[in-house]
């Protein structure tokens, strides 16, 4: 038991030293790409040219490799199935999460991340005597510390990785001694990922948080309004994803890659504000959105999630938490701005949070879950209002997809 548990939290500080060094190197390119080399050159629109030959390079590796990264549904799927995860593609599993982030996709690295993580850890079960009964636990461990570092939330990492469709069976899978690992090695990562930060700087600056989220008794009735919102974003989150895979699936690999390249980097270069995964363009829109037209809002908000799906079905995949947070918060600010025209920055952040929690409910199907990641970016006060919306979202969910699935 005490050479498990050992091992266990030298596997949580390698994921956390994984996570830190690939978002570190993510941080550095992409300033150099987009701030650095235009400055110095005085080519604006170089972003073009670097995100299509990213979109050309990523297209060509898919064809000869396969669709990678893959999801994390999809690489804890397969850990449970085949009590494994082939780790030989591995360099292929770098670049291809790699290039969407420093080019721009709207996508976060979540779905990169954890599929390196549990490559590694299976490439240590097959390499390290010690490990090999239990590969199968560190990959879980690796996937969990991996989730928290990147969302600040011990708790999401958690109940992500673990399966079944009700968090009540989530909760109870992670009891006992499995609990004690997580717990472990999530520390571990933490306390890795805050000592090279200390030294080398911030891999990553991660979402801003509101500080507070005051409501009067006005806000509370507009839930009338705001949980129909929400709803009506996952629907058009479900379309597009729709849309964008017929789309997708219709186009040859390599040229649908470029285009998405050729894209994205139009996007980037036009709309600035509607790439990347959200979090540094969230920071500026919470100081800054008051100064902006409700339309403007809304139309950040829509060309975000059209934009997320198109990036992760023709090919610049990753993530979709990061886009999906800030899409919300877009149409959270642009509902508060239209309803309190003189002064909306009071009912922002309930506007936002009530929005997104009803988002996340409908699109995870996991109401705790989707709250414990929302304490990425708003306070714990708001942990009821979040939560009863992910739990209207969740319940909501089925009838609203089997019209956009089976519409006749």
């Amino acid at each position: 038991m005490f050479k498990l548990v050992v091992f266990t939290a030298l596997i949580g500080a390698f994921a956390g030293l994984v996570v830190w060094c690939f978002l570190k190197a993510v941080s550095v390119c992409t300033a150099f790409l987009w701030e650095a080399l235009p400055k110095q050159t005085g080519l604006s629109f170089l972003p073009l040219i670097f995100c299509t030959l990213g979109g050309l390079l990523t297209g060509i590796l898919h064809k000869r490799y396969g669709d990678y990264p893959e999801e994390l549904a999809t690489v804890m799927g397969k850990i449970k199935k085949d009590k494994y995860y082939d780790y030989h593609p591995m360099p292929v599993l770098l670049i291809c999460a790699f290039l969407p982030l420093i080019c721009g996709a709207s996508v976060g690295p979540e779905a990169g991340l954890t599929g390196i993580v549990a490559a590694l850890c299976y490439w240590v079960g097959d390499n390290v005597t010690l490990a090999k009964r239990d590969t199968e636990l560190f990959s879980q461990v690796g996937e969990a510390v991996t989730l928290s570092q990147i969302f600040h939330s011990p708790l999401f990492g958690i109940l992500a990785v673990q399966p079944g469709e009700d968090d009540r069976e989530s909760i109870s899978m992670s009891g006992g001694n499995k609990l004690l690992f997580y717990g472990i090695s999530t520390a571990a990562g933490f306390f890795t990922g805050r000592a090279l930060n200390m030294a080398f700087g911030a891999a990553m600056e991660g979402f801003p948080s509101f500080s507070s989220m005051p409501a009067e008794t006005g806000d509370y009735l507009l839930l009338l309004l705001y949980i129909p919102a929400g709803l009506l974003l996952y629907v058009l989150f479900e379309l597009c994803e729709k849309l964008t895979g017929g789309i997708a699936g219709r186009i040859p690999v390599v040229i649908r890659g470029t285009v998405c390249g050729a894209v994205i980097g139009f996007i980037g270069i036009l709309v600035p504000m509607a790439a990347f995964s959200g979090e540094e363009q969230m920071g500026e829109l919470m100081e800054t959105f008051v100064s902006y037209s409700p339309f403007f809002l809304l139309g950040i908000c829509l060309i975000k999630i059209f934009m997320t799906t198109f990036c992760i079905n023709l090919g610049m995949k990753g993530g979709h938490f990061f886009p999906l947070i800030f899409a919300c918060t877009c149409l959270g600010f642009a509902l508060s701005s239209f309803i309190f025209p003189a002064d909306p920055m009071p009912h922002s952040a309930f506007a936002a949070a009530t929005v997104t929690g009803t988002m996340l409910g409908a699109q995870l199907k996991k109401p705790l879950t989707a709250t414990f990641l929302l304490l990425l970016c708003f306070p714990a006060g708001s942990l009821f209002w979040i939560f009863l919306c992910a739990v209207i979202g969740k319940s909501a969910e089925k009838k609203l997809s089997a019209h956009i699935h089976n519409p006749g």
